[in-house]
């Protein structure tokens, strides 16, 4: 009897301390969405990311690159243009200020006209020249622990050019229900904040300061298309809403008829419980706590969603720092939960926030059904999504140390990845309700994970004060507190005709692992089991060169890769140029068929393929030959090709 129980104990405890080596054996994925912050806001300045250092970055008709953007007579006199600009530069009290600054408009109308049809150069003008400023890690300690200690995606873009309420939508539901697309509704497109019953009116700030309605209804509230936790439960997968009445309504459900007759008919039921219930009571940390009870327990739902409370969002004027504490009591709940071994945890924003990002989002051919609609400000067309980059971030076993991910995604990317889980589980579903376009080129995230290499230990993250609260109430009150006690020293005066772009494109030194399949905007080392790849001795030849542990000490080292389409979110054809000794990659040598380098118009084209597990190959397309390094170890077009890995640097 004693050895049979024994036993037993002995099988429980491998049961419960197993390590899951592929997508079918994780058990839990958290989706955890912040507010209302840009990629280059808080990462441009970030080491081996698409950052302020894109060698790719886009010039517009002006001759000048998008990170010049446009200033008018009526912003200032002393420029005509404006460079990203560090938000704290002023030190002393801004440092702490800025954390409760504001920026401009997250809307409809003030997005697109920042895009400017494709130029992206009117952020300032179009929108606020706070819009082009941004923080870096000093600022942000613990954003950059998570971005770093796991994986960071750098082309991640929010689902609709546009505020929340959308791209919350988008991200519970698939759907925003633009006309033409995979959802039959009268009650779409989906493009603003609206919460009232009825439909709404676009809005439109002139620079005098009056304000014009569009003159179609848009959102008409509430919703009545399928949203995903629905799909989750037809499909058997549990799943879970972890929330507090703090919210900031952030929690598409209750915008949708089925929830809001289930609330008013009932409310007490299991299903009303796990999408509506607000957790703990009054307590702004209730589902916060709830999250990390059943994290410790091991016992969440196989597919949890965590909304945070209004003052800890990120939205400004709530302060990055109080959200990076919040992420950081997420990510160690999850890191520490028994189930940490079969768990992925996913950190994104909803949108810019009126922040604005130097890459041109990738967007669908014009009038593609289901995704672009007529401007109601400009009469053209105009694409309802994707839009501009987000921070985002992964934290589990298969992605720790350091991994940057390429491909282009958005919020449909989450459920396409759900899809692909539930899938290798046996539990698969399909959201329909995904345009078609979107399915077949946003990232389903897969290639982020190397299940053949799990990292089980814990990147460390500082640690930040707890967020402020108002001494009688217990209520958060960070903001508050920031804007009485830094008073005058939180919107930052703007450094018209006073930049350097060294001083304005500042980025940090260092590199990150590559995954996924690759996208322009990084300078680039291309490493076999042995050698790297490298501008041979004489500046003609592609030739090789030991590999050195910081990635960055070899200039000849370097290469660009630039996309045959740039337009493609999906391309995966490009020209190789080296970055060996030349600031502007278009005037580069490139790689021609004998792997030699020189004009532009002598190169050829390589196909560069993710093989997964962190592994690329390169195929000369006209050939068909492979690049590899044959038993001389000198470059060379074959048949096999070479396994390499690849990472991305900043110098």
């Amino acid at each position: 009897m004693m050895r049979s129980l024994l036993s037993t104990l002995i099988v429980i405890s491998l049961a419960v301390n197993a390590y899951a080596d592929s997508l079918a054996e994780v058990e839990h994925i958290v989706l955890f969405m912040q507010e209302n912050r840009a990629f280059d806001h808080y990462f441009g300045t970030m080491a081996g990311v698409r950052g302020f250092k894109d060698p790719n970055v886009q010039i517009d008709p002006d001759g000048r690159s998008v990170f010049f953007q446009k200033v008018n007579p009526f912003l200032s006199n002393a420029t005509d243009f404006l460079l990203p600009w560090y938000l704290a530069a002023e030190g002393g009290d801004f440092i702490n200020g800025t954390q409760c600054m504001t920026a401009g408009s997250n809307g409809w109308a003030e997005n697109h006209a920042a895009l400017a049809s494709g130029q992206n150069d009117l952020w300032v003008e179009a929108n606020m020249p706070q819009s082009w400023g941004h923080f870096r890690r000093s600022d942000l300690p613990v954003h950059f622990a998570i971005a770093e200690g796991w994986a960071v995606g750098d082309m991640y873009q929010q689902g609709v050019i546009a505020s929340t309420n959308p791209n919350r939508v988008i991200w519970q539901t698939g759907s925003i229900a633009v006309p033409g697309g995979n959802v039959n509704t009268t009650q779409g497109p989906v493009l603003d904040n609206n919460e009232t019953p009825g439909c709404s009116r676009l809005t439109m700030r002139l620079e005098n300061g009056t304000e014009i309605d569009s003159p179609q209804d848009y959102s008409c509230f509430p919703y009545d298309w399928k949203t995903l936790p629905e799909i989750l439960e037809d499909a058997g997968i549990s799943w879970k809403e972890f929330q507090a009445v703090d919210n900031f309504g952030d929690n598409p459900l209750p915008s949708f008829v089925f929830w809001q007759d289930l609330a008013d008919n009932n409310a007490t039921s299991e299903l009303a419980q796990r999408g509506l219930a607000m957790n703990g009571g009054g307590n702004w940390q209730g589902g916060l706590d709830l999250l990390k009870k059943e994290a410790s327990e091991g016992t969440l739902p196989a597919v949890s969603f965590y909304i945070g409370p209004a003052e800890l969002s990120e939205h400004p004027p709530y302060r990055p720092i109080d959200g990076g504490w919040l992420q950081k009591e997420v990510v160690d709940a999850i890191v520490n939960s028994p189930k940490y071994n079969k768990t992925i945890l996913i950190i994104s924003f909803d949108e810019s926030g009126g922040w604005g990002d130097h890459v041109v989002p990738f967007t669908s051919p014009e009038n593609t059904p289901g995704e672009w609609i007529t401007n109601p400000f400009t009469g053209q067309p105009a694409p309802t999504g994707p839009g501009f980059r987000l921070p985002f971030m992964v934290i589990s076993p298969w992605t720790r140390g350091g991994v940057v991910f390429t491909e282009p995604a958005d919020h449909i990317s989450q459920t396409l990845f759900l899809e692909q889980w539930a899938t290798a589980r046996g539990t698969p579903f399909t959201n329909t309700q995904i345009n078609d376009w979107r399915r077949e080129h946003m990232s389903n995230l897969t290639n982020l994970f190397d299940f053949e290499h799990p990292d089980y230990s814990a990147a460390p993250i500082p640690d930040t004060p707890p967020p402020h609260t108002d001494p009688l109430t217990s209520l958060l009150d960070g903001d508050v507190f920031c804007e009485n006690t830094f008073a005058g020293h939180v919107q930052p005066p703007v450094p018209y005709g006073q930049q350097t772009q060294t001083d304005s494109l500042f980025t940090e030194t260092g590199f990150k692992v590559v995954r996924g399949s690759l996208t322009e905007g990084r300078y680039l080392v291309i490493e076999s089991s042995t050698k790297n790849l490298a501008l041979s001795s004489n500046d003609s030849v592609l030739g090789t060169s030991a590999p050195t542990s910081s990635k960055i000490d070899t200039p000849s080292q370097r290469f660009v890769i630039h996309a045959t389409d740039p337009s493609l979110a999906t391309g995966k054809s490009f020209r190789i140029s080296s970055a060996a000794s030349v600031a502007n990659a278009t005037d580069a040598p490139f790689l021609d068929s004998n792997l030699h380098f020189g004009s532009v118009n002598s190169s050829v084209v390589f196909n560069i393929t993710y093989e997964g597990g962190g592994v690329y190959k390169v195929l000369e397309s006209e050939s068909g030959k492979f690049l590899s390094l044959g038993d001389s170890g000198n470059p060379a077009l074959d048949g096999v090709g070479e396994a390499f890995k690849i990472f991305s640097v900043s110098f």
